[in-house]
């Protein structure tokens, strides 16, 4: 008599006992995560050299309309030099901080002491000093600014005139009693 051995079974359609054959989803993949970082820094590399360009496309063009109308290319030479100086003169992590301030006021409509705290959040890590500079250069209408918070919380929220100057001058949005004020006697016009 012969002995039978049980069959031996194809260990790719044995059950793993170790529960080591689950699969990870194609997102928490290392070669997803990668590809990921690879796009999003290359969308902020076009996008920052974009501004750039346009920037010194429209002072370019500001400058030729000025020499060409006044006729005095000289004057408009020096103080364009006088610009590159006092930017040269700037630290280059300065300016990114005001870069970057200018995009946050110009585009999230933040408050001056909103701005300072997300320039020095974990997010951004600009210096104090950096940020102090970047909120101190920049160009913005904070009254403004307070107005179009109030305007985006009162037509996605549908906030009441009170709850909208409690949220202005709360810790997140952070503008003066003066902007919330200017904002909320602006709202309706």
């Amino acid at each position: 008599m012969s002995t039978q051995l049980p069959p031996q079974g194809d260990p790719t359609t044995q059950p793993d006992i170790t529960g080591s054959s689950k699969k990870k989803p194609f997102y928490k993949k290392a070669w997803f995560i990668i590809l990921a970082i690879i796009v999003v820094l290359g969308i902020f590399a076009v996008a920052t050299s974009g501004d750039e360009d346009e920037t010194t496309a429209s002072s370019s063009s500001s400058a030729s309309t000025d020499s060409d109308s006044s006729g005095n290319s000289d004057n408009n030479a020096n103080a364009a030099e006088v610009e590159d100086q006092s930017t040269d003169d700037v630290p280059r992590d300065f300016q990114s901080a005001l870069k970057s301030a200018e995009r946050y006021a110009d585009i999230m409509h933040m408050s001056k002491a909103g701005i300072y705290d997300q320039l020095t959040s974990e997010f951004d890590q600009f210096s104090p000093e950096a940020a102090q500079y970047a909120v101190d250069n920049v160009e913005a209408d904070w009254n403004q600014n307070a107005l179009e918070s109030a305007r985006s919380y009162q037509d996605t929220m549908s906030m009441s005139p009170g709850a909208i100057r409690d949220q202005l001058v709360s810790q997140f949005d952070q503008f003066t009693a003066e902007e919330a004020d200017y904002a909320i006697a602006n709202l309706n016009n």
